[in-house]
């Protein structure tokens, strides 16, 4: 068969194969143009799970009479208009596929009234590449595209579409998707003349949360922490849910790039680095959460969906996340509000911030201030003096006597007294002070709120564990030389990285030399892994170094052994302990990182609220 030119119809069916999957394509294609003409309410109509029907309406700018057919033709945009501009994409839309493509494959209307205009003008196509003339239409300041018939020239295509309720759910999901990127704008989305789904704007941070709680539920919400940090050009800000907050399936994550909703390796790989110290294993965690940066550092040409990104300084980024996200789950201690925001140590309390992308226009550059708490949180402040200070304490747990109190520990204003807690005092404590034990595994303490059950071996092994972490970073990661060096058959791209990194594996402990172009040889491992199977451990970290430009492989690697250690090291169930013991522990959880849950992502105390309590025996009513 000769080389010949493509008709543009062709063309366009199939770009179409790459653009419009399935109708929740056309959906996100639709309403991604309506928010990058400044609209400020959408209207989503859809009949028989979108393959009858999509219709959708905005009050954005509106097209000129003369660009309507323009817009209907292939790699026709006002988004872009030269190579500087494509390398800094700021809309969500760039390429001109959209339209021409929704249109080779339905019977498409295409009606908008521009902002300067005194009427608005009408466009019909039937999938073939020639329109007709525009007419004129009543029609509001803004844009409708009504798409009928999907696939209707393509049967194959349209046979490859699922059920109704199907198509319909995927069609939900992408709507949702899209209005957590931006909630300044309001959507509304019927089925069959049945609204499901209907989301006012919100201008600040409780109206956010209003629609998270729509989207995502009211649980997240409660279960949450704010954050907002930002450094070296990047910001990090929006809600991360906390560990015991975790999922069986990762259907509860949602990262915006520049307020554009991607699924990336490399951001899954940070987020999943922070929360791997207290997450349970083969659970997920829950976030919404919004990366804001220059354009230029960012290519979203990556993909056809535009799902996809690729990071310029993709080690900056990953390094930023992780920190951030790993620093923000640390610092979360009994006391602290849920919600609250997290400010992180490169920033005050004073530093204005600009309002978030996704809480108001992409013109607007009005600054705001941080979200504030509408109390007067009194937070724990950390401990300057390492764990092992107050290990003395513990050690007195393993003693088959009761011993004295410590003269660094007060005694609790509790003791001695009934039940009735006439032993509150102005600076109670965000864990309150230890009453009982009960049977030897649980701590019963009261705080100004109720009651806390403390689980005191998950919350010792959390303890200890974060104790052995820091001893081992304080005194450096010591190398055992091996006897007999140990040969490892690699590629030449493997050899050539750890020759590269050479600095980095004997920063980790490890000692490796290049015998040939794909043969090491490793002379020295980390003393705390010598029975390990250390040539498994460095071939996973090559492979890290190669996709990720770093890796935590040796360091996860350790911290398992120091978690054992910590887990045998923990008071016992059915150990008596004496209230001050008790008391020693809940304060030491105040202070320790992490101290929400024990090493295996368990939680390790709970609150019960005086109004809960009230509540089982009916008192009030």
């Amino acid at each position: 068969m000769p080389i010949r030119q493509l008709p543009n119809h062709l063309i366009n069916q199939i770009a179409a194969g790459e653009v419009v999957e399935r109708p929740a394509s056309v959906v996100k294609e639709l309403l991604e143009n309506a928010l990058d003409a400044g609209s400020t309410r959408v209207e989503i109509d859809i009949e028989q799970g979108g393959s009858k029907r999509i219709r959708i309406r905005d009050n954005g700018g509106g097209i000129p009479h003369e660009e309507l057919a323009l817009a209907l033709s292939r790699h026709a945009t006002s988004k872009i208009a030269s190579l500087d501009d494509l390398e800094q994409v700021r809309s969500l839309g760039f390429r001109g596929e959209a339209l021409p493509s929704i249109a080779s494959v339905s019977r498409l209307i295409l009606s908008s009234r521009h902002a300067d205009a005194s009427q608005g003008w009408q466009l019909f196509g039937d999938g073939q590449e020639v329109f007709d003339a525009p007419e004129p239409v009543a029609h509001a300041t803004g844009t409708t595209v009504d798409v009928v018939d999907l696939f209707f020239n393509i049967p194959a295509r349209r046979k490859f579409l699922k059920t109704e309720k199907t198509e319909f759910g995927h069609i939900e999901d992408m709507v949702r998707k899209i209005a957590l990127s931006r909630f300044d704008v309001s959507f509304e989305l019927n089925h069959n003349q049945k609204n499901t789904l209907r989301l006012r704007p919100a201008e600040d941070r409780s109206g956010a949360e209003r629609r998270i709680a729509e989207i995502c539920g009211s649980a997240f919400v409660e279960q949450s922490v704010y954050l907002d940090y930002e450094a070296a050009g990047l910001r990090l800000w929006g809600w991360v849910g906390l560990p015991t907050f975790s999922r069986s399936q990762a259907d509860l994550q949602y990262f915006y790039v520049n307020a554009r909703h991607v699924r990336d390796k490399l951001i899954s790989h940070a987020v999943k680095q922070a929360y791997q110290d207290v997450m349970y294993h083969g659970r997920h965690p829950a976030f919404v959460l919004f990366l804001e940066l220059n354009p230029q550092l960012v290519d979203v040409n990556a993909h056809p969906t535009k799902q996809e990104v690729r990071f310029r300084e993709g080690r900056l980024v990953h390094d930023f996340l992780f920190r951030t996200l790993h620093q923000a789950l640390a610092d979360i201690r009994p006391g602290d509000e849920v919600g609250a925001p997290t400010q992180l140590p490169a920033q005050t309390e004073d530093t204005p911030h600009p309002l978030p992308l996704s809480l108001k226009g992409r013109g607007e550059q009005e600054k705001a201030q941080p979200y504030r708490p509408a109390y007067q949180q009194q937070h724990q402040q950390r401990l300057q003096m390492p764990v092992r200070e107050q290990m003395a304490a513990y050690q007195q747990l393993y003693q088959p006597v009761i011993p004295a109190t410590p003269a660094s520990l007060p005694p609790s204003p509790l003791e001695g007294e009934g039940a009735g807690g006439e032993g509150y005092s102005s600076d109670m404590p965000p864990l309150g002070y230890a009453i009982a034990q009960l049977h030897g595994i649980y701590i019963l303490a009261q705080n100004a709120s109720g009651l806390v059950v403390v689980d005191m071996h998950a919350a010792h092994e959390r303890i200890t564990y974060e104790y052995l972490k820091q001893s081992m970073a304080a005194d450096a990661l010591r190398s055992q030389p091996l006897l007999v060096p140990a040969s490892l058959n690699v590629s030449r791209k493997e050899a050539d990285y750890a020759e590269q990194h050479a600095d980095t594996f004997r920063t980790l402990g490890f000692e490796l030399d290049r015998l040939g172009q794909e043969k090491l040889t490793i002379r020295a491992v980390p003393s705390l892994l010598k029975e390990s199977d250390t040539e498994a451990l460095v071939r996973d970290v090559l492979a890290d170094l190669i996709t990720h430009g770093a890796s935590n492989r040796i360091q996860n690697a350790m911290n398992e052994i120091l978690a054992t250690m910590a887990c045998h090291g923990s008071v016992r169930a059915n150990r008596k302990l004496s209230i001050t013991e008790m008391n020693a522990l809940l304060r030491d959880m105040e202070r320790t990182e992490r101290s929400g849950q024990c090493n295996h992502g368990r939680p390790t105390w709970t609150q019960m609220a005086l109004e809960q309590i009230d509540k089982l025996f009916l008192r009030g009513r």
